[in-house]
């Protein structure tokens, strides 16, 4: 029998197991987000400054919701760069 006890377990499990998994789905959906919002901005030709504009923010905060590591933010901030771009947010509860 081997002494690794992950061997046989799924990558979610290992993560929960070393509490990890919370951090790595926030992660996951925020890099999704980041990722719409950059390519909706590329689609509708929408520069930094211009969504920046559209929020009533600065540059620096359109940087923050586009980086894909940054988890910090609020729904709030994620809602009005959706409505910048003409779009809104749909979340979901899934169990677990």
């Amino acid at each position: 029998m081997s002494k690794n006890k992950h061997i046989g377990s799924n990558f979610d499990d290992f993560l929960a197991e070393e509490g990890l998994l919370e951090e790595a789905n926030a992660t996951a959906a925020k890099r999704v987000i980041a990722w719409q919002l950059a390519e909706a901005m590329k689609q509708g030709g929408v520069t930094k400054t211009e969504m920046a504009a559209r929020m009533h923010t600065s540059r620096a905060a359109v940087n923050r919701v586009l980086d894909a590591n940054d988890t910090a933010l609020t729904l709030d901030t994620l809602s009005k760069a959706a409505a910048a771009l003409g779009c809104r947010l749909r979340f979901e509860l899934v169990a677990a």
